[in-house]
């Protein structure tokens, strides 16, 4: 198998890997439809393609949905639960056996950091691991019925579930999806991001080699409107997760009504990190750079408003703003500090969020430019960005931009502070920084948010529900709510005297 180093260095002497699979993943095997039609991927650290992907057809997905619907009903649904833990443990395995090929894949397809896309890799081998330990402990309830009665639940899997993954963290989505839903006896049709292929396709092929029976994970590679849409309202779907913007979130809660198909829905955010006047600075400091600028900002639950009390505002931002020009910026695979955006789309819009802020007068503190990869002017990068004092009906404060830009609000004080947090039609998560934990757990009841981290950004892992309230969708991924999004509750009572 090959190292980090070697598939580095192939790349860099091809242009491309020869690992990279094409045709979607059906029945357990690479196919290329009789179609042949393919698309792009592109590196976003160079803004060159580097490898070629088949793009799907509403046949091709019919195709897989009725794969999928076979091995549901003949081989998957009625596994044993200790059956189903072994083959999740062993492709938690297999992940991490091939490490490296699935994080340089990721850093080329996404443009993220090798280190964060090695660290999203194992955490994709968790999320593996952790529903392996649950498929045999999915247990339903008893009911306190008199006597002569007897009542009890079960859970059921949903049937065949469809999953629509982001550009974003391609492999950790994929995973946090695919685990559940099989741990709970679900089958899979996935289709991911037109950007970012290749893992999803690389993770269906590792289920395979870990002994997942033919079908049960169908992978369909192409367009939102070739494939996406005929995925989210083909008829033989039981339910849909899916992870993106408001704009099309709707689009697919619309389509699974005519249906009345299932849905769990991700829809970004907006999220503020309350910092007061008490709080561990160093620790604020470290929590907010990773909150921003961790893959370039493109995180749902980037901590993409900080919400500052007055008294330490001008102190804290002028310490922010020295941490955020020392980053350094670079290709993937160069493993920098901040890595490029993911097309040249996205790019056109973050500039177009600061260039419109800056025409409203808007302070930039630090950044606010396109810009290259220092070492080869290449590429679609945004510099590292704050913008400072932004009122709180401004767009910067109100709409998610998706990229390496801070937006600074400032707090008369902690109630205030409560105020701007919720003042926001999104409610995915909120960060809180402050040594009194009192206060910390005051706030973190009141913030109208789906997860709140206190004192570190990004707490806790594959253990804690993740959804969002408001526009930032609805459903819990992770945890074993997570699991439960993928189970029917079947009550059973009867007499029996």
């Amino acid at each position: 198998m090959a190292s980090q180093q070697d598939l580095i260095a192939e790349y860099e002497t091809t242009g491309t890997l020869s690992a990279l699979p094409l045709g979607h993943f059906i029945d357990g095997v690479f196919s290329q439809p009789s179609h042949n039609r393919t698309m792009e991927s592109f590196d976003p650290g160079k803004g060159a393609a580097f490898a070629r992907f088949t793009a799907g057809t509403s046949e091709d997905v019919d195709a897989a949905v009725v794969s999928s619907r076979k091995a549901f009903e003949t081989v998957w649904r009625d596994k044993a639960p200790v059956e189903r833990a072994r083959i999740l443990t062993k492709t938690a395995e297999l992940i991490l056996a091939n490490l490296d090929l699935l994080a340089v894949v990721e850093s080329l397809d996404s443009g993220k950091p090798l280190q964060e896309a090695l660290g999203d890799v194992r955490g994709a081998a968790r999320t593996f691991e952790y529903y392996a330990g649950a498929c045999d402990k999915l247990q339903g309830d008893s009911f306190p019925l008199a006597g002569d009665y007897i009542g009890y639940s079960i859970h059921e899997p949903v049937g065949v579930t469809a999953h629509i993954i982001p550009w974003n963290f391609p492999i950790s989505t994929a995973a946090r999806g695919f685990a559940p839903a099989l741990a709970a006896g679900c089958t899979v049709v996935a289709k991911p991001a037109e950007q970012t292929p290749f893992t999803a396709l690389l993770l269906a092929k590792i289920l395979s080699d870990a002994g997942l029976p033919d079908g049960v994970c169908n992978v369909v590679t192409g367009t939102g409107v070739d494939t996406g849409a005929p995925l989210t309202q083909h008829p033989g779907v039981d339910h849909i997760t899916f992870t993106g913007s408001v704009q099309t979130g709707k689009a697919v809660m619309k389509a699974a009504a005519d249906d009345v198909t299932r849905v769990v829905l991700e829809l970004g955010g907006k999220s503020p990190v309350v910092v007061l006047a008490d709080c561990d600075k160093e620790q604020a400091l470290n929590g907010i750079m990773g909150a921003i600028f961790e893959n370039a900002g493109q995180i749902c639950s980037a901590g993409s408003r900080l919400v500052i009390e007055k008294s330490i505002h001008v102190e804290f931002v002028s310490a922010l703003v020295k941490r955020t020009k020392a980053l350094k910026i670079g290709h993937g695979l160069s493993q920098p500090e901040l890595g490029p955006v993911n097309s040249a789309e996205h790019l056109e819009k973050i500039a177009g969020f600061i260039d419109r802020a800056k025409d409203r007068g808007a302070k930039i503190a630090v950044g606010g430019n396109v810009t290259t990869d220092p070492a080869t002017g290449k590429g679609w990068f945004f510099e590292p960005t704050i913008v400072d004092a932004v009122p709180a009906k401004d767009e910067l404060s109100q709409e998610e931009i998706f990229g390496p830009v801070l937006t600074v609000q400032v707090a008369d004080d902690a109630d205030h502070a409560l105020e701007l947090a919720n003042d926001c039609q999104y409610g995915l998560v909120a960060g809180i920084y402050t040594s009194n934990f009192a206060k910390a757990h005051q706030l973190a009841r009141k913030i109208d948010a789906g997860q709140i981290y206190i004192n570190e950004y990004f707490a806790g892992g594959i253990e804690v529900p993740f959804g969002g309230n408001k526009k930032s969708g609805f459903g819990r991924e992770k945890g074993i709510e997570g699991l439960k999004s993928y189970c029917k509750t079947k009550s059973i009572a009867a007499k029996i005297s």
